[in-house]
């Protein structure tokens, strides 16, 4: 792969916003598959509501058993401050839509587990409330490289869905995507001329450390262009993810600064999200 160029319109650039606390409430819940539900919110706290990026992410609060609303936090100067002895149960997401004129924010559940999240989101109701906090920053990438490379499962679904739809008409894409089995396919939204691979678990073994497996072997089949400069974007189980991003790095030349590859989930943990680099 060629060396980096440096080119001014390709630096992917950080972006700080205000931390603040919001609380919504539902408007419309659509199962998109058995596997994925998307949960439609709106309210006034919306109205100064930032979401720069394709794969930023926000806190999102449940309540707690028997309560109507989430405990959210207040704003502090060091971060959010929780009333004694009353921390709510919290997990990341993706924003999956804004619409600022018409108040409304998507956010999309992968019921993959038994957590509080897929729990909440199997019961939503209209009228019912969650808290939001965040996001706090964003991670811009521009959409003017070359080709880009978009690798996930369930949990990146609604980020490669919104990526895929903000990319110019004609940008080169390829999505290499793992899901539970066919019913958890979703049809994108694209201008970009996309080239789409999806592989299943339930095609191999998941037991003995084999989870995974296949979404990197699709990654280690799938071509990259020899020419051009392009970008990497990786979400997903935490073991997985830093297979795909030492592979990409290690064997086939995708510098470090042309992949950002992320923990969504952790296999045997709760409420992971992080970066994985360097």
């Amino acid at each position: 792969m060629q060396e980096q160029h440096h080119r001014p319109d390709l630096a992917v650039q950080r972006v700080r916003h205000p931390l603040k606390f919001r609380l919504l409430q539902v408007k419309q819940v659509r199962a998109l598959t058995p596997h994925l539900i998307r949960v439609t919110f709106t309210g006034d706290d919306l109205h100064d509501f930032v979401s720069a990026s394709f794969d930023d992410h926000m806190k999102v609060f449940f309540p707690e058993p028997g309560a109507d609303k989430p405990t959210l936090p207040q704003a502090g100067p060091d971060g959010p401050v929780f009333p004694e002895g009353k921390r709510p149960t919290a997990r990341d997401f993706t924003p999956r839509r804004f619409d600022r004129d018409a108040g409304e924010l998507d956010i999309e559940f992968a019921m993959h587990d038994a957590g509080p999240a897929a729990t909440w989101a199997a019961q939503a109701k209209v009228g019912q409330y969650l808290g939001i906090g965040g996001p706090r920053g964003s991670l811009v990438i521009p959409t003017g490289f070359d080709w880009h490379l978009l690798i996930g499962d369930d949990t990146a679904l609604p980020a490669i869905a919104r990526r895929l739809e903000e990319l110019p008409p004609g940008t080169r894409a390829a999505a290499v995507i793992e899901v539970a089995d066919p019913s958890a396919r979703i049809e994108f939204t694209t201008q970009a001329e996309l080239h789409l691979v999806w592989c299943y678990r339930s095609e191999i073994d998941t037991q003995g450390g084999t989870r995974g497996a296949a979404l990197l072997q699709a990654v280690r089949d799938t071509w990259l262009p020899e020419n051009g400069e392009g970008y990497v974007w990786a979400a997903g189980e935490a073991a997985t993810m830093r297979a795909v991003r030492q592979h990409l790095c290690g064997e086939r030349g995708v510098h470090k600064t042309r992949i950002r590859a992320a923990s969504y989930w952790k296999q045997g943990a709760v409420a992971v999200h992080e970066t994985l680099d360097d």
